[in-house]
């Protein structure tokens, strides 16, 4: 959820591939001489299969070549070097400007978009809603909806997991992080929601060009967005003026609960109703499909072994939460919803040991570091309860980003994920739709199951 302005120099290379480039002092990774085009349409469609090619090819560091907004990406996969990212100066490593391309989609005052003291100020605003004891006040609303859901599901007779699960997260989303329980109002929000998050990548891309807007997709994404947008500014409003907000416990109303602290200037200790409006599209959007994708992969890896799926059914039962977190892990570490993350270079940086010119962006690639046996045994198997036995070495799982701008939410995430497969095991017993195990595809900056996830469910006895 990435603008380099050098040139690569091609000299004396391998057909195909490009050598490390020096300009000034300042050299670039190999990588392919395909089209610009060409790559961008990769790195789009297939990264999941693209990255471990070129690391094969290239080794573990190495340059891609896209079009606008980005020209030049290196992607790292050793810890070593994603730990240089992490722990590097936000001041040089620009998270929002390596997020760019996600601009139109959430807004400019997004947590995601911006950097330094902008993003120091909204993440100090929304971190109180994320706290442990926060969470614990999430946790029966979260059970509650997921109860309701779950008892919807038709028994044998196969089910995509996946749209299961983006119906129940969407429902998390409208009541516990947006905190609208009005049935009207949630009957107008949904269809709303639905469409912005299932934004297409053609959609994303064509989003900054005011023609486009103007037809087609985009035209349709823009008349969504302002639909949605009345209702969210009726929303804040709303719950600003509301005489229980200090009882509510959701987290829109803990955000504006959290306003006003001592201590800060004027206009630094609160959202502006615009601000406000970004941060919950950015959590709608982080937060919905992200979850979703990672418990339908859950569901795929378990219902596929039988020894873990017994185990978890047992975890379930027993109220073993640390065992069905550790599923949650394991699901994110062998099919990561987000393949990587970005960094924009303000100043030149030395990283994987090239000296990087200001305007390259820098992409700790998850998958490669995740799915490396160096770091994790048997990294192709599903296991656990390898989460279980302490953690693994740094910065070899990261499914959630790292450093100051690691993901707010990641505790909401796992937590929920815990609650769905707890109370979904605790009802049914499931099994596979089909043997074999499942691809899967890029839907924007998201890798989702190729077929849905589909299992089928019977209740236990």
């Amino acid at each position: 959820m990435s603008s380099g302005v050098d040139d690569l120099s091609s000299g004396g290379t391998t057909a195909g591939t490009e050598a490390p480039a020096a300009t000034g002092g300042l050299t670039r990774p190999p990588g392919l001489r395909l089209p610009a085009v060409v790559q961008t349409l990769l790195f789009s469609e297939c990264r999941h299969w693209l990255f471990p090619l070129l690391k094969r090819r290239y080794g573990e560091v190495f340059t891609l070549r896209l079009t606008t907004p980005t020209r030049h990406l290196v992607i790292l996969s050793r810890p070593e070097d994603i730990k240089t990212v992490f722990a590097g100066p936000v001041e040089v490593l620009h998270a929002g400007e390596g997020n760019a391309i996600m601009g139109p989609a959430l807004g400019d005052h997004s947590v995601l978009l911006i950097d330094e003291d902008e993003h120091r100020r909204a993440r100090r605003l929304l971190m109180p809603a994320f706290t442990g004891a926060a969470l614990r006040g999430y946790e029966d609303m979260v059970t509650k909806l997921t109860r309701a859901e779950v008892e919807r599901w038709p028994e044998e007779r196969a089910i995509g997991s996946h749209r299961r699960m983006q119906a129940l997260t969407l429902e998390v989303i409208l009541q516990v992080v947006f905190g609208v329980t009005d049935e009207q109002r949630l009957q107008q929000l949904r269809p709303l929601v639905r469409g912005i998050a299932d934004i297409g990548p053609v959609t994303l891309l064509g989003l900054p060009y005011p023609l486009l807007q103007r037809v087609g997709p985009w035209r349709r994404h823009v008349s969504l967005q302002r639909r949605l947008d009345k209702l969210l500014y009726a929303e804040i409003a709303d719950r600003r003026r509301a005489a229980d907000l200090h009882s509510r416990t959701d987290v829109l109303s803990r955000l504006l609960q959290a306003e006003g602290a001592e201590g800060s200037q004027p206009g630094e200790n609160r959202f502006t109703d615009p601000e406000m409006r970004d941060q919950l599209i950015t959590l709608l959007l982080a937060g919905h499909e992200t979850t979703a994708t990672g418990l339908a992969w859950a569901l795929h890896e378990l219902v596929r072994d039988p020894a873990e799926l017994a185990r978890a059914r047992k975890a379930a039962d027993e109220g073993d939460e640390a065992y069905l977190t550790a599923v949650a892990k394991e699901a994110l570490r062998l099919k990561p919803v987000v393949y990587e993350v970005a960094r924009q270079l303000s100043a030149p940086l030395t990283v994987g040991g090239y000296r990087l010119p200001a305007g390259s962006t820098v992409m700790p690639a998850i998958g490669l570091v995740q799915s490396d046996p160096r770091h994790h045994e048997q990294p192709d198997a599903f296991r656990p309860e390898r989460f279980l036995d302490g953690q693994p070495p740094a910065n070899t799982w990261i499914p959630f980003g790292g450093g100051a701008r690691r993901c707010i939410g990641a505790g909401f995430a796992l937590m929920e994920a815990t609650v769905v497969l707890r109370e979904l095991l605790q009802r049914y017993d499931l099994r596979p739709d089909r043997p074999e195990p499942e691809a899967q595809r890029a839907h924007h900056v998201t890798l989702i199951p190729k077929r849905g996830a589909r299992v089928v469910v019977t209740r236990r006895r």
